[in-house]
């Protein structure tokens, strides 16, 4: 399989191309990424060298460049993850979430209606449904009720993904996962921050009563999701794709303080965000009874993991800090050969 990956430098993208691959089979992924802050070509530095891969910087937004990297590449899909994903940041600047959520979503699709691309895979987010009331799981029919520019942004272009298929017959599917955690993750999100933290023995900043609860996802779990999406799901359908794991966020950074050591003196409670969604809670039995996927990661392993990858990686910490990863693309890929040249 061919395939155009966006966003792949990330953290949910990257571990999808590793697992892809990691197995060599032939398949090949071509990803394009603008690289922004949270885009780290050292997430794919296991993969870089391996046949099939390929990296051209460029923004999804643009639609000289999708064009030009479809109609030459002729991929057999395109999965769809670039995105602005930080609650916190689109709310002290929305306008970047709509130029690449829904802007950057509308060039992709047309490009692949244009260049009659045979799969469509759009990665998205539970919280597009907003927060729930205990006892209550979101399945794929639950209403869309977003309360951040982010995930606003994000509703909007699942409804755009979707309304492609309904005008156009383009062949598309959408994923909604849970929290994400797991190695590579970008440190300002709740987890690795908490652990690296921890680790440092800095203080533990804790949004509200640190009682909002989320389900968690190991992230190679939500590779293999997605991947069972790409391959086996019904096109015009939406897939759920859910930890089982709904914990209180306090009980998440009360688990990281036992896994490092830390001590519980270094919670500090701050003022909590606006529009802070109390509960997602996620039903992903569709994807299960259709496709057989589950996940297998159990919460305390994969945080063994992932404590584990950040204990062993103060470098890899270190340079995402003081941004030296951002010279990686051009150590690494400007004096590159053609599978490397920036678009």
């Amino acid at each position: 399989m061919k395939l155009l990956v966006t966003g792949a430098a990330g953290f949910i993208g990257s571990a999808f191309v590793r697992m892809l691959l990691g197995r060599q089979d032939g398949t090949s992924v071509t990803v394009l990424d603008k690289l922004t802050y949270a885009g780290n070509l050292e997430n794919l530095e296991p993969v870089r060298d391996l046949a099939g891969f390929a990296f051209v910087r460029g923004d999804i937004a643009n639609a000289e460049v999708v064009n030009a990297l479809t109609a030459d590449l002729k991929p057999d899909a395109i999965v769809h993850f670039a995105a602005e994903s930080h609650v916190d940041r689109s709310i002290l600047s929305p306008g970047e979430f709509f130029e690449t959520n829904l802007r950057g979503t509308f060039t992709l699709l047309e490009a692949a209606r244009a260049y009659k691309v045979p799969r469509f895979v759009h990665v998205s987010t539970d919280e597009v449904y907003g927060s729930l009331d205990e006892p209550l799981e979101a399945d794929e029919n639950f209403p869309l009720n977003t309360s951040s520019p982010y995930s606003a942004s994000k509703a909007g272009s699942d409804l755009l993904v979707r309304s492609y298929f309904l005008t156009y017959g383009l062949q598309t599917l959408i994923t909604r996962a849970s929290n994400n955690y797991g190695p590579y993750h970008f440190p300002e999100k709740l987890i690795p921050l908490m652990i690296n933290n921890a680790l440092e023995g800095k203080e533990l900043p804790v949004y509200g009563d640190g009682m909002q609860v989320r389900d968690w996802l190991f992230v190679e779990d939500h590779a293999r999701g997605i991947e069972a999406v790409l391959k086996s799901g019904r096109a015009g359908e939406i897939y759920n794709i859910g930890g089982n794991c709904s914990l209180p966020n306090l009980e998440v950074v009360n688990r990281i303080i036992a896994a490092t050591g830390a001590s519980p003196s270094q919670i500090k409670y701050v003022q909590d965000r606006p529009g802070h969604d109390r509960r997602y809670a996620l039903d992903s039995s569709k994807l299960t009874r259709e496709t057989g996927w589950s996940p297998q990661v159990e919460f305390n392993d994969g945080l063994r993991i992932t404590v584990d990858w950040y204990r062993n990686n103060r470098g890899w910490i270190d340079r995402v800090r003081s941004k030296e990863y951002l010279k990686f693309y051009d150590e690494n890929y400007t004096r590159r050969g053609p599978a490397g040249v920036a678009a």
